[in-house]
């Protein structure tokens, strides 16, 4: 199987996409080993945490360059693989064959984008249809979508997750007693686990500008890294013009891994490398020279900011 697998990974790598008969057998793999995962994943030291990508795979093989090459190198990415970018498909086929290749140097966790709703609304439904001509290939992602964990711990000390916090969870024993194998919710704790942000003008809790999920302040941020013995929580989900943001006098950091999103937003991009003692160190890149994208189809991207 690694043999067909590498093939296919090398593939991908070339921005080929898989067959549709190749997906369904990778989809239905990837599902027996994310179900034997736990909600809020396990993670060791050292590790790479990648933020959002959405469909940007130039960036991402980019990313690889960078941050070095799997197995090598273990990665930690904080979901939102797809939409907004052009390539959806290729995006998330890659990143799924190297977590079926190498299951235990990458973790995938969910992000608000990896969902039916969002995906039929910002990118991945119509670059699947474009690519294979029909929805099947992108149901086989969305069931895959259902069985990702929803956060991760590295080595017991930093939570790991892709939006924020809930008012609903104080502990991480919580969060695995979410039923996650379904469609993200419109409210309550998994919905806001993907969703929230984090506001340094809050003083605990508020209403979210995005129509989902919270805005949380330091307040609430101190109040679940001491329930829970944490040292910090690293997040995604929030564009960032220079890559990374520490908040809270670094307690949360967000992470943002799409160079010049959605190909005009002009931002720098970064991974977070942590070493064996969680020492961090942050390293930035810029987007993929434009002549290494090959067929790029420009289309209107959707204003609505997610």
């Amino acid at each position: 199987m690694s043999s067909d697998l590498d093939a296919q990974i090398e593939q991908l790598f070339k921005c080929q996409p898989l067959s549709e008969q190749q997906v369904k057998e990778l989809c239905n793999k990837a599902r027996e080993l994310l179900i034997e995962e736990s909600n809020v994943q396990q993670v060791d030291a050292p590790v790479t945490i990648c933020g959002d990508i959405h469909g940007q795979f130039h960036d991402l093989v980019k990313l690889f360059e960078v941050g070095g090459p799997l197995p090598d190198t273990s990665y930690l990415f904080l979901g939102d693989y797809v939409d907004r970018g052009h390539y959806s498909v290729e995006t998330f086929e890659l990143l799924l064959a190297l977590k079926v290749r190498y299951p235990d140097r990458i973790t995938l966790i969910r992000g608000n984008h990896e969902t039916r709703q969002i995906t039929q609304i910002y990118g991945m439904y119509e670059s699947v249809m474009r690519t294979y001509g029909s929805a099947n290939v992108w149901r086989y992602c969305c069931d895959v979508f259902d069985y990702l964990p929803l956060a991760a711990t590295i080595d017991d000390r930093i939570f790991a997750v892709h939006g924020g916090l809930s008012p609903s969870i104080n502990t991480i024993d919580q969060i695995r007693t979410i039923d996650r194998k379904q469609e993200v919710p419109h409210e309550g704790a998994m919905c806001d686990l993907l969703w929230s942000d984090p506001d340094e003008n809050a003083s605990n809790w508020g209403v979210s500008p995005r129509g989902a999920g919270y805005v949380f302040g330091e307040a609430a941020a101190k109040a679940f890294m001491y329930a829970n013995d944490l040292d910090m929580m690293a997040r995604a989900h929030q564009l960032v013009m220079e890559g990374y943001r520490e908040t809270f006098g670094a307690l949360c950091v967000t992470v943002w891994s799409a160079p010049n999103y959605c190909y005009r937003c002009g931002n720098v991009a970064s991974i977070l490398q942590l070493d064996e003692h969680l020492n961090k160190n942050y390293v930035i890149f810029d987007a993929a020279p434009h002549e290494n994208r090959q067929n790029t189809v420009k289309k209107p991207i959707t204003d609505y900011f997610l």
